[in-house]
């Protein structure tokens, strides 16, 4: 099994929207490849509900069966759009993979 988490900060403001709404935006368009791309385990995008001063806008923390299937969501279409929608609308990203 490889955990995959990322975390990202958002805009204030981007595509004409708020940093709230695009924010549930995000985090519906992720729940939504829980049952597209397959080899996913788990798939929870979080918001923090009181976030320090340091604390990231948005976190993944996803569980894949294999590094192959983490390859394959990578470059699944559905998960390339929606990657393509947070690039528009936040401001920093990190993120994590290992084995466990």
């Amino acid at each position: 099994m490889i955990k995959h988490i990322v975390m990202w900060n958002f805009a204030d403001e981007a595509e004409g929207a708020d940093k709230a709404t695009n924010l549930k935006t995000v985090q519906e368009a992720l729940l939504g490849l829980r049952n597209v791309v397959p080899g996913i385990i788990t798939l929870e995008p979080v918001i923090p509900t009181d976030p320090f001063e340091h604390s990231y806008d948005l976190v993944l923390y996803s569980e894949f069966e294999s590094p192959e299937a983490l390859k394959a969501y990578a470059v699944h279409p559905d998960h390339v759009a929606v990657a393509g929608l947070i690039g528009k609308v936040r401001t920093a990203r990190a993120c994590v993979d290992y084995e466990a």
